[in-house]
């Protein structure tokens, strides 16, 4: 769901991203199957999620972005209503819009992103022992650059052979070419992190 401290302005939150998945996929003239099958999941969570009766995962979430196009900030910046504030150049920390994964606790705060602009910049906390794999389709077309802030991080690249980064803070993290990529917190305190990406 999307993060907030009020419950109900959660829900609400919630409820403007499934529409807003709606929106994407009618948009496009695409059924629910459809997207299912752009997205590699399956149809009835894409129903469910539009429905409002399940929160989609970090992994769903990306897939469905990837579906759309978009990037994870460009889907939950639209869903937040951003479209508006398209020419705006400045993020004020009450408008960065938060989301938080349902399995893992994994939570995401948009720093920045803007049509206008070539960057986006997000931060990432991985509670102590969480790990989340995100698909190669997050990493394609864009460059991305990791800076790990505080904890400690796994990051394994799935390829062949896997490439794995043990980071502490400070360290920084630029990634390569685009594979599922497993994000994993070995240490017993949180983890925070801001990812920095660019269209290529």
């Amino acid at each position: 769901m999307i993060s907030n401290s009020c419950d109900g302005a959660a829900e609400q939150a919630a409820g403007r991203l499934a529409r807003q998945i709606t929106a994407e996929r009618e948009a496009r003239g695409w059924t629910q199957a459809t997207l299912a099958g752009r997205a590699g999941v399956s149809k009835a969570a894409v129903s469910r999620i539009e429905r409002g009766e399940m929160s989609p995962t970090a992994v769903t979430l990306l897939r469905l972005a990837g579906a759309f196009d978009l990037t994870l900030a460009g889907l939950l910046l639209r869903a937040e209503g951003a479209g508006a504030r398209e020419h705006e150049r400045l993020s004020r920390a009450a408008q960065q819009p938060g989301w938080r994964d349902p399995d893992t606790g994994y939570t995401r705060r948009q720093l920045f992103a803007a049509p206008t602009h070539p960057l986006e910049a997000a931060q990432v906390t991985l509670p102590a022992g969480a790990s989340v794999t995100l698909p190669a389709g997050s990493y394609a077309h864009i460059a991305q650059l990791l800076w790990v802030q505080s904890g400690e991080l796994r990051l394994t690249e799935r390829r062949a052979p896997d490439l794995t980064w043990d980071l502490a803070a400070g360290d920084c993290l630029g990634f390569g070419t685009p594979c599922d990529v497993t994000f994993e917190n070995p240490a017993g305190q949180p983890c925070t992190y801001a990812v920095f990406l660019a269209r290529r």
